[in-house]
């Protein structure tokens, strides 16, 4: 839900702000593998440096994953790098355009090259759009807008990762949703839209690419109250409704069926969980982490 603009999909200049080879240098892409879950994957997250992004990418490397992390701002995806960094995880970061498909495209080569392939990827972006008026209300470009980015970029750096996969034969692709995919809510604009939009595009690319050993898995949450951009959606909604934004966190809590709304970090380790080969029978399929706001 977080209540972005197009600008800020946009990174400044080419897919990787300074050579790869010597970033994976400074990163401890020399390390030995760590252990866990994800122990020798190779993950491409883009957002990585977003509040979302940076919850998956720290209990990515947690797990040890190898990352190369990606942002529109470089800056802030090195500041997450050099954190991880100083753990003793593996990271590499880069400034990639996750709508721009030379961009997208080269980074991953360049991965390729430093890592050997690419096992994991997971767009993180956030969609924009407007949410917290009617649709009545809305012009054209206001509700496509979060419709329009989340294919484009979903579309790009999936069938980008795929490509690659393919050469290795397999990998898994992920990405979020919201409940409002499936549950209709007032207010929320293209944005529910989008997401199912995104559900419907992953079992479209499952059926094709499942052959390759290629898996695809939504992660569906019921927005995490410790997400600033969730935060600013659940504001919209609340103003809109006429109630505190307390009081509207504490409806969509009330809704579930753990009576509470899930934490960033409780994605981030069902993201886990999906990406290891713990999940490998896992495709074509939306992982429910709503706290029970929805039952399947």
């Amino acid at each position: 839900m977080e209540a972005a603009t197009r600008r800020d999909f946009l990174a400044s200049g080419a897919a990787v702000a300074v050579p790869f080879t010597a970033r994976a240098a400074t990163v401890g892409a020399s390390q030995g593998t760590r252990p866990g879950l994800l122990a020798g994957k190779r993950a491409v997250i883009y957002g990585a440096a977003g509040a979302m992004g940076s919850a998956v990418s720290r209990a990515f490397a947690r797990e040890g994953a190898q990352l190369f992390l990606t942002g529109r701002s470089f800056d802030k995806v090195k500041s997450l790098t050099g954190e991880l960094s100083q753990a003793g995880m593996t990271a590499t970061p880069a400034a990639v355009d996750a709508l721009d498909r030379s961009a997208i495209e080269k980074h991953l080569e360049d991965a390729v090259h430093v890592a050997g392939g690419i096992d994991i990827s997971f767009n993180l972006i956030g969609l924009g759009g407007e949410q917290g008026q009617p649709l009545t209300a809305m012009s054209r470009e206001a509700f496509s807008l979060a419709i329009e980015n989340a294919m484009h970029t979903h579309f790009l750096t999936a069938t980008a990762a795929a490509r690659h996969m393919e050469q290795r034969g397999g990998g898994a692709i992920l990405a979020l949703t919201a409940q409002v995919a499936r549950k209709p809510y007032v207010g929320s604009g293209g944005f529910g839209v989008a997401c199912a939009a995104i559900e419907g595009l992953w079992r479209q690319l499952a059926i094709e690419l499942g052959p390759k050993g290629i898996r695809l898995v939504t992660l569906r949450s019921s927005g995490s109250p410790d997400a600033p951009g969730v935060a600013d959606a659940i504001a919209a909604h609340a103003k809109a409704a006429g109630v505190t934004l307390e009081a509207f966190e504490a409806r969509i809590a009330e809704k579930t069926m753990l009576k509470r709304m899930p934490k960033m970090a409780e994605i981030a380790n069902a993201a886990v969980l999906a990406a290891s080969d713990q999940a490998s029978s896992i495709t074509a399929a939306v992982l429910n982490v709503t706290c029970g706001e929805i039952a399947d």
